[in-house]
């Protein structure tokens, strides 16, 4: 076999494993609620969501997030652009464990696109090992320019369950 033809075999599969390993790092948004800020006479009204994200790597932990999603026509379309504010608030859930330890001191966990090229909402975690604490940032970029409209939490685990820090 050639190895054009053993490449073409690879590649395919290689797509497939690379597309299972980013589903199963995607977490899902489960809308919690929404509040209309403004009518608009075509298309969904201008309004506040508020989302819940379970953290991947640490059962237990809930993040939730608000932001403004536009509405009308193109908000309905998906073509509208929304604005770069979000709150966070993330909280014990339940008990905390770390079934995938160790984590990175700061890795993104969650990433949402709010326009329909080049914007996304990223909700990042740190790890502070000197508090044994989980601290969460939201922000939103740009492909060219990012905004400094930024929200941050954090959810104090017990000492007696110390996070598992990769080095």
């Amino acid at each position: 076999m050639t190895a054009a033809r053993r490449l073409s075999h690879a590649l395919p599969r290689a797509a497939l494993a690379l597309g299972l390993a980013a589903a199963a790092l995607c977490t899902q948004a489960e809308t919690i609620g929404t509040v209309d800020t403004a009518f608009k006479l075509l298309g969904r009204d201008h309004d506040i969501i508020v989302e819940a994200y379970d953290d991947p790597a640490v059962q237990g932990v809930t993040c939730y997030v608000s932001r403004a999603r536009t509405g009308g026509i193109k908000g309905s379309l998906g073509l509208a652009e929304d604005k770069a504010e979000a709150s966070i608030a993330c909280r014990q859930t339940g008990p905390i464990a770390f079934p995938k330890p160790p984590l990175k001191q700061q890795d993104e966990v969650f990433s949402e696109r709010i326009s329909i090229l080049f914007k996304r909402l990223r909700i990042v975690r740190m790890v502070d090992p000197a508090r044994n604490t989980l601290v969460y940032l939201t922000y939103s970029d740009r492909l060219i320019e990012g905004s400094p409209q930024n929200a941050v939490t954090a959810v104090p685990v017990d000492r007696a369950t110390p996070i598992p820090l990769k080095k």
